[in-house]
């Protein structure tokens, strides 16, 4: 059994970010679901599905979910569940983040969730003119 990955955002933030890991890494073995919140959706129906797919995901080593900002609704939504134990929420998703989960998929929940942060911090970088290579 893996660590399931759920990532939340707006519209197809989370779409497109997975549809570029596909195109960098070879096949990788990590379970990842998306949820995706368009402005139109109703809170209610947004809570009850993520419930249910938090259900659907589960292998029984716990879930890390990932969403794109904190203090939206994507993340609003995924801190109903972070009184559970089995459950590790990270806002901030930017590829690097997601690049590096994608890479260790042996690691346990505690792991995982350390790797997709340090993955997001050392993604954000100041490339100074110097040091970029055109």
């Amino acid at each position: 059994m893996t660590v399931a990955i759920l990532l939340i955002s707006h519209n197809q933030i989370a779409s497109e970010l997975i549809n570029t890991a596909q195109q960098m890494l070879a096949p990788y073995s990590v379970a990842t679901t998306i949820l995706s919140i368009s402005i139109d959706d109703n809170p209610d129906d947004i809570r009850l599905k993520f419930m249910q797919t938090l259900h659907e995901i589960d292998q029984g080593d716990g879930t890390l979910i990932l969403t794109d900002m904190y203090g939206s609704t994507p993340s609003n939504i995924a801190c109903g569940a972070s009184e559970r134990h089995d459950i590790r929420i990270i806002s901030g998703l930017n590829l690097p983040m997601l690049i590096r989960v994608l890479n260790y998929p042996h690691l346990n929940l505690n792991e995982l969730e350390q790797k997709a942060i340090t993955g997001g911090q050392d993604g954000v970088v100041s490339c100074h003119h110097t040091e970029c290579r055109t």
